[in-house]
């Protein structure tokens, strides 16, 4: 257990990015209410994601993490839950077909609500109201009463989140992600494009093996992993009080863990020194991200991992790089270099999506998807030269048919974004933009693969 630590010592660090509620008795009868639910995850749940998550940072695995930029109370829906998980099914199976390496699924979902965001107030035809900060802390609507800071919204959070993990659940443990299933992954608007029909090819191809497989008596009945999967949820850890609230002690080992998700990770805006956050995060036994910016140095870099990781649990951190396609090769190698050299077990992610966003000439936000592909081409160019395992992708992706990030072999275009643009908050690639992501992850992948084989051999 971390030391001089307690579910509520973050409050004696520096807190930004929460909300202010007008209604602090309000505030506190939400969370008390929260701190007296059942847990969403388990503790051995976690436990099991970071060995895991060790074998990844071992070079033996690769982590997809990938889901909504922030989940709404409007959207949500089974369909939208199914949705995004198939393709995230999709995704897993490419990968580990092309690499033969074990993938680590892991959705921003069922509790990805907060947004950190870059002012607390927005001002629209010269009104200034606050910021929208998700749906669990207010509305997106524009209007005094709607973006007040409601705690009640945190109790709808948690029992949005416990229904989503229950489908989900169902889904990964009872046939859906069966692979004698794999042909129907596919949504029905994606038959156009072009990795659609790869992604048939591959299926078939699973489906022989499959069936030499059962020939040779090993199917589903004797093989259980067969026809089910391991699927873990993760958020930012951004409304401290949410999670304080969440935070149990496990009754087996006695130590801390966020009950609200498998995985939690601290944003660039939230990891500094002194920061609460940070200091929230120390104690708790989850696995755990740190975003890292181009602002994040390498001595700050190696502080953090000492005070989120002392002990150097292999599968404990992920540090989730973010620099933009054009800055990546630039700063990634002297963070990689000093992780190295320091001994620090840490699984590399790529977040080749917060960086590259763009506005485009009808006002939309929006990021390029060959911008997209070469940050991911810069992240394993950099693990390449230095010898380090490209081992993650964290992507803010849907199942649904939007058209939010321009490009794609089914070309999404600047004049084609309003038709079904329909994110809280930044643009999310598309199902068919997530398939081809992962083949052309694939790709990259096995040229590790074969490149490791030739420095072994």
């Amino acid at each position: 257990m971390a030391a001089n630590w307690a579910p509520d010592s973050w409050t004696r660090g520096e807190a930004r990015q929460l909300p202010t509620y007008p209604d602090a008795a309000a505030l506190d009868a939400a969370t008390d209410t929260l701190a007296t639910f059942p847990p969403l995850v388990f503790a051995g749940e976690a436990r099991n994601l970071t060995a895991s998550l060790a074998e990844v940072a071992a070079g033996r695995g690769f982590l997809l993490q990938g889901g909504d930029c922030a989940e709404s109370f409007a959207e949500h829906s089974a369909n939208n839950i199914r949705d995004t998980f198939r393709v995230i099914l999709q995704m897993a199976v490419v990968l580990t077909y092309a690499s033969k390496l074990p993938v680590v699924k892991l959705g921003r979902m069922a509790g990805q609500f907060a947004k950190p965001r870059s002012t607390d107030t927005e001002t629209i035809d010269g009104v200034e109201l606050p910021s929208y900060r998700g749906d669990n802390v207010n509305d997106i609507a524009f209007t005094p009463e709607a973006r007040a800071p409601d705690p009640q919204r945190m109790i709808r959070a948690y029992s949005q989140s416990a229904a989503t993990l229950n489908l989900l659940r169902a889904f990964a443990s009872g046939g859906y992600a069966n692979l004698h299933q794999v042909h129907r992954w596919t949504h029905d608007f994606m038959v156009r494009s072009p990795w659609s029909k790869k992604y048939a090819e591959t299926a078939d191809r699973i489906g022989e093996a499959l069936e030499f497989m059962a020939a040779c008596g090993i199917d589903p009945e004797t093989v259980p992993q067969l026809a089910q999967t391991n699927f873990y949820t993760s958020h930012e850890a951004l409304l401290l009080r949410y999670e304080q609230a969440l935070t149990r002690q496990d009754s087996l080992t006695g130590d801390w863990y966020d009950t609200s998700a498998h995985f939690l990770w601290i944003g660039d805006r939230t990891r500094f020194e002194g920061s609460a956050h940070v200091e929230y995060l120390r104690g708790i036994g989850n696995p755990i991200g740190v975003k890292c910016g181009p602002s994040l140095e390498p001595d700050a870099l190696l502080r953090m991992l000492d005070t989120l990781n002392p002990g150097r649990v292999p599968g404990r951190m992920t540090l989730i790089t973010r620099y933009g396609f054009d800055k990546i090769e630039a700063h990634l190698p002297k963070l990689v270099r000093a992780v190295t050299r320091a001994g620090h077990p840490v699984v590399w992610s790529c977040d080749p999506m917060h960086g590259n966003v763009v506005k485009a000439a009808n006002g939309y936000k929006t990021r390029p998807f060959d911008r997209i592909l070469a940050e991911v081409r810069g992240f394993f160019a950099v693990h390449r030269a230095e010898g380090t395992h490209a081992g993650g992708i964290h992507a803010e992706m849907t199942g649904q048919n939007v058209t939010e990030c321009t490009g794609g072999a089914i070309d999404v275009t600047e004049q084609s974004l309003a038709d079904r643009y329909h994110t809280h908050c930044d643009p999310r690639l598309n199902a068919s933009q997530s398939l081809e992501l992962a083949f052309l992850l694939a790709e990259m992948l096995n040229a590790e693969m074969a490149e490791r084989k030739k420095v072994a051999a």
